[in-house]
């Protein structure tokens, strides 16, 4: 078949999903014959959503894609605060499981088409009777417009059991409103060529159904026993990182209040040996309050602490001023510090107010030359050494 749509008819039909879920801003979405999860895949990024559920009686077209639906990296580094799971199931849409009761919206792309006419029913009982969710799309091929796609003969896929007129696909959706209690809207996608447009109608069309506000016996109710139905086969299960999770939360926190302490003690030390200006100005650039450490807290640093050796202390205050992503997460330097106070990763003082930053490299230099104090090398043979341990280090790489 020749193509002539622009964009394709497919994309067509899921932008027009796209564009409900935009308006409509649905929290649980299930696509019905999701088949190689191309909708689905589209969807996770539109982060409204907070359960994402796939359904197909043919396992293997799913499995074929369904990791491209898992977390990218950038997603487990940086975490939202969104909520997503995803879910695929294989069986058949004829068939009732009570996972799926109560969705905000159930999508049905081109697939009633490829049920028997004896199991339309059915399928009409189960989505709108059982899973009575508050909107559904589905979308059917117009069989008016046949006689304008090129080179077609008979039906548009080999696998279709019927293809609806315009008038067959309404009659159906005004009887599921009268028997389930919904109203529908019709539309579609795929235009025809100026002039027939009002003779053929759309190539692909589409009814939109809402259930009606005063039909509230759809939701389980106590002690139904219609959420014990499990027809369905869990094939794929995930759960995007998200900062509700304290335990991500508390991941995310640490490393951010890990990394910026470090920086802080870095510019800190530059800026006491006189190295350089640009780390003096840290916490200007990360929008602070442009304040330097104090001198108290550079007595401090030149306090012991045991066997760990000396420490920068980098108070909870002047970091959470200094990093947006901190104030973000924490909320106050109170809650930042009651985060912080059980993590094996931090070292607080004892009142919590302060990160202690081990000064790795001032103890690194201090006892290298105590070694070479004690075997009473020169600064020649410093240089010598040097030259040995750098020229060892090339052969090895």
């Amino acid at each position: 078949m020749v193509l002539l749509f622009s964009p394709p008819l497919h994309r067509q039909r899921h932008q027009f999903v796209i564009d409900f879920i935009k308006r409509n801003k649905p929290k649980k979405v299930v696509d019905l014959g999701c088949n190689e999860c191309t909708l689905l895949r589209k969807l996770k990024f539109h982060r409204e959503i907070e359960l994402l559920v796939g359904v197909d009686i043919n396992s293997a077209a799913m499995t074929k894609k369904m990791y491209e639906l898992a977390p990218i990296s950038t997603e487990y580094l940086l975490p939202s605060y969104d909520q997503l799971s995803i879910e695929l199931y294989q069986g058949s849409v004829t068939q009732k499981d009570g996972r799926l009761r109560g969705f905000d919206l159930v999508t049905s792309i081109e697939l009633i088409e490829h049920l028997h006419l004896a199991d339309v029913e059915r399928f009409s009982e189960v989505l709108f009777g059982y899973m009575a969710p508050v909107s559904v799309i589905v979308s059917t091929p117009n069989s008016e417009f046949n006689p304008l796609l090129p080179g077609l003969t008979g039906f548009r896929h080999s696998d279709h059991k019927f293809e609806w007129t315009r008038a067959e696909f309404q009659s159906w959706a005004l009887q599921v409103c009268l028997e389930h209690g919904y109203e529908v809207q019709f539309t579609g996608v795929g235009l025809a060529p100026p002039g027939q447009r009002e003779r053929v109608g759309f190539c692909s069309q589409i009814g939109v159904f809402h259930r009606l506000s005063g039909r509230d016996d759809a939701r389980l109710l106590p002690g139904d026993d219609a959420h014990e139905i499990f027809s369905y086969t869990l094939l794929y299960s995930i759960a995007y990182p998200s900062l509700r999770d304290n335990n991500v939360l508390r991941r995310i926190l640490v490393s951010e209040v890990l990394y910026w302490a470090e920086q802080l003690k870095r510019g800190w030390m530059e800026e006491k040996t006189g190295e350089g200006e640009e780390a003096s100005a840290l916490c200007q650039t990360q929008g602070g309050g442009g304040e330097r450490l104090s001198e108290r807290q550079a007595e401090m640093e030149e306090k012991q602490t045991g066997s760990a050796g000396r420490c920068v202390c980098v108070p909870l205050a002047k970091l959470w001023s200094c990093c947006p992503r901190v104030q973000a997460m924490s909320g106050s330097v109170s809650h930042l510090s009651r985060f912080l106070l059980d993590d094996p990763l931090v070292k607080l003082t004892q009142d919590g107010s302060a990160v202690l930053v081990d000064d790795q490299e001032q103890d690194q230099e201090e006892e290298e030359y105590d070694d070479l104090e004690d075997t009473g090398c020169t600064e020649a043979s410093q240089c010598s050494l040097s030259a040995v341990q750098q020229e060892d280090w090339e052969v090895d790489l």
